[in-house]
């Protein structure tokens, strides 16, 4: 498949979490429209909740990004045959980063970027929708420096560490090296 300037493939990213309900629903929306004809946006989690969160929703659609259609679903359903080959997966959590995850036909790249789960943020409805905020504006940062990379020009190690350079920004919940 090509890009929208017909120069390329289209790359597959995987945005993992635990329950797949907050921040990487807010991935998935976020590459989705950063990086149309270029990335094509897929969330899953090892533990899926069900449904996504009511405030990420509302986040999304009050920044003006998609917020329809979005299911929480396990990453099972993207390591089977049938599915799409991933060309990239990232874990948006810590405890997914440090499950074992499948195996990714095509191996892809992977990387570590932690967020904050917003989703556990305790507090007044205003506290709660700031979380959100945050952890939009994190995974924004991270996702706008993603598809700004000159993917098709950069060896394998040095996309690596761009990846992972990219986990370190503002934000981050860990320091660690890639464990996806």
């Amino acid at each position: 498949m090509t890009d929208a300037t017909g120069s390329g493939r289209i790359y597959n990213v995987l945005f993992l979490c635990t329950g797949n309900s907050a921040r990487s629903i807010l991935a998935e929306s976020i590459l989705t429209k950063l990086g149309s004809g270029k990335f094509r946006a897929y969330s899953a989690g090892s533990q899926p909740k069900g449904a996504a969160h009511p405030l990420a929703l509302k986040t999304l659609a009050s920044l003006g990004y998609p917020a329809e259609g979005f299911r929480s679903k396990s990453w099972s359903e993207f390591a089977s045959p049938e599915a799409p080959v991933m060309d990239f997966v990232f874990t948006v959590c810590d405890i997914a980063a440090g499950e074992a995850c499948p195996v990714w036909p095509g191996q892809p790249m992977t990387a570590h970027w932690g967020i904050e789960d917003p989703a556990a943020v305790a507090g007044s409805d205003i506290q709660k929708e700031a979380a959100f905020a945050d952890a939009f504006r994190f995974l924004k940062n991270r996702i706008s420096v993603f598809t700004a990379l000159p993917i098709r020009s950069l060896d394998g190690v040095a996309l690596g560490t761009k990846l992972r350079e990219i986990g370190q920004l503002e934000g981050g919940t860990t320091r660690r090296p890639d464990v996806a």
